[in-house]
């Protein structure tokens, strides 16, 4: 399928797979946030610093998916148990083609390509990673999308059997999350398959997640089995859990602070703890193809 969006960045500016997977020195220093699913994410030129790079075992050992486990390690000590094939994905609601989609019957409709997108953490720091997938819109465009649909819906796998950490409810199971359909049709929003050239290891939402740029991390929603297009706002689950801190749109916004933290400035990966702070760009620095997308919207209320 054609593409519709071009990259400006380029390999220079990936964050090296060692730093982009070792988060343990900024992290333990900033206290960590409960409600980070995945990333957020934010362009620029500029080439992103870089770590030491660790072994394996601890660029692995750091990540953030709580159905197995709230503990920065848990994913990585839990989450190999989890069985990725046969894989497929329910797409329902206003379609034309409601059905289960084989998850190879998708990737040998798709084209894949290399998506270089730099990305932002709610905890204020940010770096460049390359994933590889396709367009949401190629996968939508498959199943028909009817007139009458506005929003689409997304769910994590629940599992309990291979998920230790939905034994607790730290958050509703399963994992939602939700667009707007013009933001789900925006040919930045990405079905990531791989990261680094590889397949997506299990801890970072094999074998199909969601991306989007310009939006703080927990909207990026890992293992994907549901996707439904319906007519209403859906029900997310950081907003569920607490709207005051995290809404629907979930949009990078130097203006609006989160209750606990400013979202005002940020850290570049590779800087350390102590790296000096550059001022947070509105929509991750993508305003130039996503503000049109909000115009006329007040963004401190649909935040």
């Amino acid at each position: 399928m054609a593409r519709r969006w071009t990259n400006t960045l380029t390999a220079a500016d990936v964050t090296p797979k060692a730093t982009f997977m070792n988060r343990r020195q900024i992290m333990a220093g900033l206290g960590g946030m409960a409600g980070l699913a995945g990333f957020g994410g934010l362009p620029g030129p500029a080439r992103a610093e870089t770590l030491e790079p660790n072994s394996w075992e601890d660029v692995t050992n750091y990540c953030n998916y709580y159905e197995f486990g709230t503990g920065k390690g848990d994913p990585a000590q839990y989450a190999g148990q989890l069985t990725t094939a046969p894989w497929s994905v329910k797409i329902d609601g206003m379609v034309e083609r409601p059905g289960d989609y084989d998850f190879q019957q998708i990737l040998g409709e798709m084209t894949l390509e290399e998506r270089i997108y730099r990305f932002r953490c709610v905890e204020a720091w940010s770096m460049v990673v390359p994933w590889t997938g396709f367009e949401l819109a190629d996968l939508l465009a498959l199943a028909g999308v009817k007139s009458e649909a506005k929003y689409v819906a997304f769910e994590t796998l629940y599992r309990p059997s291979e998920m230790p950490g939905t034994a607790y409810r730290v958050l509703d199971w399963p994992y939602r999350e939700g667009l707007r359909l013009d933001e789900a049709m925006h040919p930045l929003t990405l079905m990531a398959t791989g990261i680094f050239g590889k397949d997506l290891p299990n801890q970072n939402g094999a074998p199909l997640r969601l991306v989007v740029p310009w939006k703080y991390g927990f909207k990026s929603i890992k293992s994907i089995v549901r996707i439904t297009l319906t007519d209403k706002e859906p029900q997310t689950s950081w907003n569920m859990a607490n709207a005051r801190e995290y809404g629907f749109y979930s949009n990078v916004n130097p203006e609006v602070s989160h209750p606990r933290w400013s979202q005002a400035s940020e850290r570049r990966l590779g800087g350390g703890l102590f790296a000096s702070r550059q001022d947070t760009l509105m929509f991750n620095g993508y305003g130039d193809e996503v503000a049109s997308l909000y115009e006329g919207m007040d963004l401190a209320k649909f935040f």
